[in-house]
């Protein structure tokens, strides 16, 4: 366990929980429908990345992801181990024989022969555990091959509900027009299934059929699950809010009401506030509890949603604006690349609640590409040559320059 104060694990939390709600509404504002991810793979697989920003791009992704706020600024060193302590944590969940099973697991996927810097190694494998494995990302087999081994890391490290998070084709082929390379990839999987806390479980012999009233006016017709118990409840003139318990009473879910005609309200005041303001607020009482069954499954392409939260440069491929220079050193003579930048972010989720508990799952990778310090000319447009007339020919040692045979042919058909 790395020597990190109480505190400084406390303003982790919440600037990874502010993130989580900052995220979330960028999320809506373009989604009438069904949402999930997860924003701690989403803080994670980032926070591994930022241990290699510098400059401009640090700060972008510092005021983005939330990493520092006033008055809550720690070192990168500092924070790094204060992941570590996290997860460590996070991983005590599972230490009981009645506990949920949590597994959190991250990777980082590189180019064979590709150097980076030790430090940067160090970082990821000593704080948040990242095995590495090398791939060939520029060549077409290679890819096929590296897009199988990240999605059966996937598979594996999520019970098999992310089976398959990469494509091949996400790849950069070092190939004109853009040249743009895949260098490496890094990611986060986390897995999660708990059954409900004892005597909070739903009855299956309750569950029936009930409108489910929708959005747009309309209604659908879910299996509702129902129980009537004591459970942790506050509510508010905006929404009802209700706390389910896990075994091993570390994990919990809670959730949240909107009232029928406070919509609005409730969608803008919501944030890590409305968290804390439950846990300051609410008692127990008996509630009479009628929920969904529900299940999904869902992708979320971050990349968008960075940009617009202000971390633009970590995505520029131009030479000199995404600076992860505490990755490589993009400066020596016998480096590759003008440096690495952030080619895609995106994650893949999985959700099941029903009456004996939640199953839930998801595996985020950043994708980081350059471009080479010497790109090749593009290649001039091909030109027809159709040989449908007498022509010569030579035979010639190209080692020497010795031409050793020469020939003309006039009339193919003709063999003497």
């Amino acid at each position: 366990m790395p020597d990190v104060e109480f505190g400084a694990l406390t303003r982790l939390t919440g600037q990874n929980n502010a993130f989580a709600f900052d995220f979330y509404h960028r999320l809506a504002e373009n989604n009438d429908g069904n949402l999930f991810f997860s924003p701690y793979s989403l803080s994670a697989a980032l926070a591994m990345t930022y241990a290699g920003a510098a400059g401009n791009t640090a700060d972008q992704m510092t005021d983005a992801l939330r990493f520092s706020q006033p008055g809550t600024e720690f070192q990168r060193a500092e924070f790094h181990m204060t992941f570590n302590a996290l997860d460590l944590q996070l991983a005590e969940i599972s230490d009981g024989a009645k506990s949920p099973k949590l597994n959190i697991a991250n990777a980082l996927w590189l180019q064979r022969d590709y150097e980076l810097r030790p430090q940067f190694l160090d970082t990821l494998a000593e704080q948040y555990g990242a095995g590495l494995g090398q791939m060939d990302f520029t060549q077409p087999e290679g890819r096929t091959a590296a897009a199988g081994q990240i999605n059966q890391w996937a598979s594996e490290q999520t019970a098999g509900k992310i089976p398959s998070v990469v494509d091949a084709d996400k790849f950069g082929p070092c190939l004109p027009p853009t040249w743009e390379c895949t260098r490496l990839v890094i990611t986060n999987a986390i897995y999660f299934k708990g059954l409900w806390k004892e005597k909070h479980d739903f009855d299956e012999s309750d569950t029936r059929d009930e409108d489910f009233y929708l959005e747009t006016g309309g209604t659908a017709l879910v299996p509702m699950m129902r129980q009537s118990t004591n459970f942790r409840y506050h509510e508010t003139e905006n929404y009802q809010a209700v706390e389910l318990p896990y075994q091993g009473d570390r994990l919990k879910m809670l959730v949240l009401l909107p009232r029928a005609d406070r919509s609005d309200e409730f969608a803008s005041g919501l944030g890590a506030g409305t968290v804390a303001n439950f846990y300051d607020a609410a008692s127990d009482r008996v509630v009479q509890l009628s929920m969904p069954r529900f299940k999904m499954e869902k992708k979320v392409d971050a990349k968008s949603l960075l940009k617009d939260m202000g971390m633009t440069d970590a995505f520029s491929p131009a030479a000199g604006v995404a600076d992860f220079s505490g990755m490589a050193d993009f400066t020596h003579p016998e480096s590759p690349d003008t440096g690495i930048y952030i080619e895609d972010v995106f994650q893949k989720a999985f959700v099941e609640v029903n009456e004996k508990g939640t199953e839930a799952a998801a595996v985020t990778a950043v994708v980081g590409g350059a471009v080479p310090q010497s790109v090749p000319p593009t290649p001039l447009p091909p030109v027809v040559m159709k040989v449908n007339r007498p022509f010569i020919f030579l035979i010639r040692d190209h080692h020497t320059g010795a031409i050793l045979f020469v020939g003309r042919v006039a009339d193919p058909t003709v063999e003497d």
